[in-house]
């Protein structure tokens, strides 16, 4: 286009220098010699055109050399230089263009081959500094995979910063329909931990802590015990991460760590051993009892005739027998009949009221005193779900009685703790106190899955309403078991298979997730970046998905190993080149989930992320035309590594993934596979961030708006 442009101003050019000759010519002669001229000229116009244009294609063959020697050459050379600085070091620029160009590109090759030898000394002189950094972080790699408990490190926002491969099996969300896939775990580097456990689980444990450093405690640390998103049941134990060396009070907690121990079927074994005592204590009873009368009968009676012996020998055998059926059938079936036991952890009393007051007076503006605590008593309890219930009940007698003050008090009697809401006002009815058991549980807008009775049922305890007329007042009374405390032992190490990967510190540093995503440096935004593999390339023509792979980009870090990658039955057949291409054919598809069961499952694991894809607006095509049949719609931003090829290299032709991963030194392994070329992809990506951060391209907002301005946005499938 630029030389056709060149080739006909050359050619205006030739006229007019023609017309300018002939005037100047005609400038000096007379009258009639100009008419000669005039008539010669005009006889001649068009052997003058002829010769102009048999002028032009000489002229047009040395603009194209000049072209390409002094624009095209130093454009391109412009572009290598850029590459190898930013890149791909290992990059080289040809030689091409006119001699002194060529000279050039190879004294850029040999700054490159300098820089290179520079930067491999240097890399190499910061490895030996950094091998005892190194060692330290081998022996806590070695330590972590040899830990029987699963171990999440989290910031102090939530967000994941390291944990290990038993915490990412154990908290892995199986889908409905999953077959030899690679589905999601909800743990991951930047993810929040509050998608995993209940935000007012993590929030109520961290404020233990706190009343725990503020005592100076010997072990600020707190329990609880949940449900996995498998539905296995966890012990989590928090340890909170101090801040500087002045400690945890002026410093306060950067962060914290959740050992986890699945105990589910700990649980169960010791539900199941209680109750299958229970059983046969009750069932044989009855049993025992007829065998133990025949026997004294006929001990009582030696003389007896053998009919009557023998007729008290059997029913001896007779329930003897059913002794027998009964304990078959009780051991074939008391596993159907256990319900889970919810285990309960030691509580200092006066910490639990502590929080229970701070809890009752930031929901409801209810002032709380004490009376008679006694500070040495222990409890065992589930604080969370208690407070739930102290807080309840407190919420209702603002609401419902006015009442103006709250007293607590505590105090052990036996075996049992007696914990005491006092207050003075009209008395409860029955019918009243009653219905507050039974009635579902809200607080603040805070359900609770629990009502008071069971609540307190949990703690094997009782809770009942009574008057004290001489000091006229009310209170409520929840007895609950007394504790011995003890001091936290740990489990014997078990020898791990491998070794956990999974290091950001750096994330404890990280902003929260408060700014607008535009905003946000690209560096600093966590990424999926997924490709998909399909049947066809019509996706409104019926071609479906047959596989979709991700991998996850936490800090400009690519994570190999939080991936996910699964084959989806498309219910048609693959064509032939389809199945050329990616290597899949239908014989693997053969019960293999559906969309609908995958795509569920693929969004939770991108959720709160950016997407990315190469050519997105192809696969988003295939995701969007199955919103409405799987209810799933991917609502996050999107970048697309060919729109940011063309804004970074805009005057180079090609920008398929090969030839943008050969000019980034990208190797391409395991390409045309899914999760291959979303790795392939994403190494891209990164390699592109310094690229765009020379074009001034620094946040998210900033891409997709220079994304947009580019050719190949307009591309719709």
């Amino acid at each position: 286009m630029r030389i056709g442009i060149a080739l006909v101003a050359a050619w205006v050019f030739v006229l007019a220098a023609i017309a300018a000759t002939a005037l100047l010519v005609g400038a000096d002669l007379g009258q009639q010699e100009r008419g000669v001229l005039a008539q010669i000229l005009e006889t001649r116009a068009p052997h003058v055109m002829v010769v102009s244009l048999l002028l032009l294609a000489p002229l047009a063959y040395v603009l194209q050399v000049l072209f390409r020697r002094y624009v095209e050459a130093p454009r391109a050379l412009s572009e290598d230089a850029r590459i190898i600085l930013s890149a791909n070091p290992a990059h080289r620029a040809p030689l091409r263009g006119s001699a002194e160009m060529k000279k050039l590109a190879a004294d850029v090759n040999s700054i490159a081959e300098a820089r290179t030898a520079l930067q491999t000394e240097v890399e190499q002189r910061i490895g030996e500094a950094n091998a005892r950094l190194v060692e330290e972080r081998n022996r806590l790699a070695a330590l972590m995979s040899e830990l029987a408990q699963s171990v999440v490190v989290c910031n102090i926002e939530g967000r994941i910063l390291l944990y290990n491969a038993r915490a990412s099996r154990l908290l892995r969300k199986p889908f409905e329909g999953e077959v030899g896939g690679r589905g999601p775990s909800l743990v991951g580097l930047g993810r929040s931990v509050f998608a995993i456990f209940d935000r007012n689980l993590i929030i109520h444990a961290l404020e233990t802590i706190h009343d725990r450093l503020r005592q100076d405690a010997r072990s600020p640390i707190a329990h609880f015990v949940t449900s996995a998103p498998s539905g296995a049941l966890v012990r989590v134990q928090m340890a909170p991460v101090l801040g500087g060396d002045e400690g945890a009070v002026r410093s306060g907690i950067n962060g914290f760590v959740l050992l986890l121990d699945d105990i589910t079927r700990r649980i169960e074994a010791g539900q199941r051993r209680d109750l299958l005592l229970q059983t046969l204590t009750q069932g044989t009873r009855a049993s025992l009892g007829s065998v133990r009368a025949a026997v004294e009968t006929i001990l009582a009676f030696p003389g007896m005739s053998g009919d009557e012996r023998n007729r008290f020998l059997g029913v001896i055998g007779d329930e003897a027998r059913q002794l027998t059926v009964r304990l078959d059938a009780t051991v074939g079936e008391f596993a159907d009949s256990l319900r889970t036991e919810w285990p309960l952890e030691e509580m200092r009393g006066a910490d639990l009221i502590a929080a229970a007051r701070r809890r009752i007076e930031a929901k409801t503006g209810l002032p709380t005193k004490l009376e008679a605590v006694d500070e040495a008593l222990w409890l065992k309890v589930d604080s969370y779900s208690l407070l739930q219930a102290i807080s309840y009940l407190a919420s209702r007698l603002a609401d419902e009685f006015r009442v103006r003050e709250l007293r607590f008090g505590l105090a052990a009697e036996g075996a049992l703790a007696h914990l005491d809401l006092i207050w003075t006002g009209a008395p409860l009815g029955t019918e009243t106190t009653m219905a507050w058991q039974t009635d579902a549980m809200e607080l603040g807008g805070e359900p609770c899955p629990l009502t008071l009775k069971q609540i307190v049922e949990r703690h094997n305890g009782e809770i009942w309403y009574q008057i004290s007329k001489p000091q006229q007042r009310e209170f409520f009374r929840i007895a609950i078991p007394v504790a011995n405390p003890e001091e936290p032992h740990w489990a014997a190490p078990v020898p791990g298979r491998g070794r956990p990967e999974f290091y950001d510190f750096d994330l404890f540093h990280q902003p929260g997730q408060t700014p607008e995503q535009d905003d946000r440096p690209l560096a600093s935004l966590a990424y999926t970046v997924f490709d998909t593999e399909t049947t066809g390339l019509s996706p409104s023509a019926g071609d479906e998905i047959v596989s979709i792979g991700a991998v996850r980009i936490v800090n400009a870090r690519l994570l190999a190993h939080e991936v996910f990658e699964q084959l989806v039955d498309p219910g048609r057949a693959m064509t032939a080149e389809a199945s050329r291409i990616t290597g899949i054919d239908s014989t693997m598809l053969v019960g293999q989930p559906i969309i609908a069961k995958v795509l569920p499952a693929f969004h939770e694991f991108c959720a709160d992320t950016v997407l990315i894809a190469h050519n997105a607006s192809f696969d988003m095509r295939f995701l969007r035309l199955k919103e409405e049949a799987t209810g799933v719609r991917f609502t996050q931003p999107l970048l697309d590594t060919l729109l940011l090829s063309a804004v970074i290299h805009p005057d180079i032709e090609s920008h398929s993934l090969e030839a943008i991963a050969a000019r980034m030194g990208v190797n391409p392994i395991g390409r045309h596979t899914a999760l291959g070329d979303a790795i392939m992809t994403g190494e891209v990506f990164l390699r592109m961030l310094p690229l765009l951060a020379e074009q001034g391209i620094r946040t998210l907002g900033e891409a997709r708006a220079a994304s947009e301005d580019t050719y190949y946005a307009r591309l719709r499938y």
